[in-house]
C-alpha cells in the first residue's frame, strides 16, 4: 500500500505494535471502548499523526473530549523501545487530536444539534473544533443503507459551510452486506465478514457528493 502511494488509517487497539508500524500510518483512531484508557491516550500523545478519539459506546462525547486534551499533553509511562526492550517513554504531546462522533445505544449523533453540542464541548475545552463523523456503527444501526443516506446528510452539512467536519468515515467493501466465515462456506469475494458494508457503487456516489460539498464549502 505505501509502495503504491496511499495514504493508510487504521485503528489502534493494542499498545505495543504502534512502535513498529507508526510510520506507515497517515491517520489514526482509538476505539469507543478504549477512548477511556489511559493507556491508549499516553499512546496517542507520542504518535506522530492525527489520532481520533471515538465517543463513548453509549454516547458519550465527554469522554473523547477528555482524552482529546490528555493526548495533547506529555507523558512519561512504562513501555518497550524500538528494539522491545522495557523502557520509560516520553512524549511531548500531539495537537493533532480530534473527536469521532459515532453515535451510541441505537441513537445518532450526526445530525446538526448533535454536532453543535459537540463543537460547544470541545469550546469548552479550549480545543479545536474540529471532527471526524463515522457514518456506520449507531450512526446508522450498522445498517449499509442507512450508512449510504447518513453519508449525504453529512454532505449537506459540509456544502451548507460547517468547516469543523474535517473528515467522514465509511464502513465500505466491493459487494454490499456481509457473510458468516464458516468452515467449508463458499465465500463471495470482495464481501465483508464483520461489519456490513455499503458496495462499491455506493461508495463512489458517497465520494463524488462529498467532493461537490467541499467544492461548494470552499466557494
Amino acid at each position: 500500500m505505501t509502495d503504491a502511494g496511499l495514504p493508510i488509517g487504521c485503528e489502534f487497539l493494542d499498545p505495543i505494535t504502534p512502535q513498529y508500524i507508526a510510520d506507515c500510518v497517515a491517520w489514526g483512531a482509538i476505539g469507543a471502548r478504549t477512548s477511556e484508557s489511559q493507556t491508549h491516550r499516553q499512546l496517542a500523545s507520542g504518535l506522530s499523526m492525527p489520532i481520533g478519539f471515538k465517543n463513548r459506546t453509549d454516547g458519550n462525547v465527554q469522554i473523547a473530549v477528555d482524552a482529546v486534551r490528555a493526548a495533547a499533553a506529555s507523558h512519561a509511562f512504562a513501555g518497550i523501545d524500538d528494539a522491545g526492550m522495557p523502557a520509560i517513554l516520553h512524549t511531548t504531546g500531539n495537537p493533532d487530536c480530534h473527536i469521532i462522533l459515532r453515535g451510541g445505544h441505537g441513537v445518532p449523533n450526526y445530525h446538526p444539534p448533535e454536532v453543535e453540542d459537540a463543537l460547544v464541548t470541545l469550546g469548552v475545552a479550549g480545543l479545536p473544533e474540529r471532527l471526524v463523523i463515522d457514518a456506520s456503527h449507531d450512526n446508522s444501526g450498522k445498517d449499509p443503507e442507512k450508512q449510504f443516506f447518513a453519508a449525504g446528510e453529512l454532505a449537506d452539512q459540509v456544502a451548507d459551510g460547517n468547516k469543523a467536519i474535517v473528515g467522514v468515515m465509511l464502513e465500505s467493501f466491493l459487494v454490499a452486506g456481509r457473510q458468516n466465515l464458516e468452515p467449508g462456506a463458499e465465500l463471495t469475494y470482495g464481501q465483508s465478514i464483520t461489519d456490513a458494508c455499503i458496495g462499491w457503487e455506493d461508495t463512489v456516489t458517497a465520494l463524488e457528493r462529498f467532493a461537490a460539498a467541499v467544492e461548494a464549502r470552499r466557494g
